[in-house]
């Protein structure tokens, strides 16, 4: 696995958490372990799927013949369990100094997980908010649809080929995709889903400021 070494120019960041900011792959692992246990269901195969959507969805995708009202049942408990379970969540190496060098760049948080868990990992990390937060209360749709990301450009002013995206899962990468913006991959999980550039963690990204409100991106390592 080779990583990227470009220059991306942009005029904002969406950011993902879960993979990308915050390291919380413990946490779900355990809980949708469990979850795949009670139903039977390999615990290799939910694990692919989990990552980057929203409980629900991951749950409807897997059970394909279950109401949906049960899936989101189901969702509120697994949420209360993983916003509960902080062992182990840490910071992406590299980053709390990439978000301190995003400091005056539009940016914002574009998760799947609801306000709550977010808060919980962001805090369990050590990490700081960004004003603008999209969260799973905010959209109808779960990642891999861009409706996230598509809001957050929209609420920092920007058009979709001006954002850039940082994530780690198939569903997010797909979702900036489709959005209209670049992704950069972030991790191990990012490389086999062919993002537009590609780092090993946040700490081969170097953030620059010019005056004209453009921001380049330098990437590699």
């Amino acid at each position: 696995m080779t990583a990227t070494r470009t220059v991306l120019t942009t005029r904002a960041l969406l950011l993902d958490m879960d993979g990308t900011l915050v390291d919380s792959d413990a946490v779900v692992e355990r809980c949708w372990r469990r979850w795949a246990a009670r139903y039977g269901l390999d615990e290799e195969h939910v694990l692919a799927v989990a990552h980057g959507r929203q409980g629900y969805a991951t749950m409807a995708e897997l059970l394909p013949d279950r109401p949906m009202a049960l899936n989101h049942a189901d969702n509120r408990v697994l949420l209360a369990e993983e916003t509960a379970d902080t062992d182990g969540v840490v910071p992406v190496p590299g980053a709390p100094a990439f978000l301190a060098a995003l400091a005056g760049v539009p940016h914002a948080v574009v998760t799947s997980a609801d306000d709550g868990l977010m808060r919980s990992r962001m805090g369990a990390a050590g990490l700081p908010l960004p004003e603008l937060l999209i969260t799973a209360e905010q959209v109808s749709a779960s990642k891999p649809d861009p409706e996230g990301f598509l809001k957050g450009a929209a609420a920092l002013g920007v058009d979709p080929a001006d954002a850039v995206v940082f994530e780690d899962s198939g569903a997010g990468i797909a979702a900036g995709l489709a959005a209209g913006m670049r992704v950069v991959g972030v991790g191990p999980r990012a490389f086999a889903h062919a993002p537009t550039a590609h780092v090993t963690d946040l700490r081969a990204v170097r953030v620059e400021t010019a005056g004209d409100g453009a921001v380049r991106l330098h990437l590699g390592g």
